[in-house]
């Protein structure tokens, strides 16, 4: 019963996590929410601002959109896996895998998933709601970037001055 207890365990109860923005998860889940419903609404029904899909074939649309999508998937799977996949004894920075080429990979995917989504449907209306979850998504980073260098100092400041926030570089230097 106390292990099935422990693996109920909710990230924010984890000590061994540096810790995010207390409205992070709320945030990501309204942003989350409204983008879906007018994204969906103005595809299926309104279609008040999906114009410009008349200009990009659904053939073009629909593979270009699940590529994207397969990588949004990606990037916040193994995310999510290296962070919240074992519990350390202490708080721990993860600088490998895909945490060795951007820092915020798990927030990229989301950022990726609505523009898989945009793909797929042109919504200018769920645009504006994407750009919104982007600046949000950039507002938590820096926080918890801000906890981060609380917690580790100059090695994370390091791997912030070696690793990109947002794009990977395509050539080191």
């Amino acid at each position: 019963m106390a292990h099935r207890d422990e693996q109920k365990k909710s990230h924010l109860d984890r000590e061994d996590l540096a810790g995010e923005h207390a409205v992070g998860d709320a945030g990501q889940f309204t942003l989350a929410c409204l983008f879906l419903v007018i994204w969906v609404a103005d595809t299926i029904f309104l279609q008040y601002t999906t114009f410009l899909n008349q200009y990009v074939p659904l053939v073009v649309r629909i593979p270009c959109g699940v590529a994207v999508l397969v990588l949004a998937g990606c990037l916040a799977k193994t995310g999510m896996a290296m962070v919240f996949g074992e519990e350390r004894d202490s708080p721990a920075m993860v600088t490998e895998g895909v945490f060795s080429v951007i820092r915020h990979p798990i927030y990229l995917g989301e950022m990726l998933l609505y523009v898989g989504l945009l793909i797929w449907s042109i919504s200018l209306a769920a645009g504006v709601v994407w750009v919104f979850a982007i600046a949000f998504l950039h507002y938590i980073s820096r926080h918890e970037e801000k906890l981060m260098l609380g917690i580790f100092g100059r090695e994370y400041e390091r791997y912030m001055q070696e690793v990109p926030m947002w794009l990977p570089r395509l050539r080191k230097g």
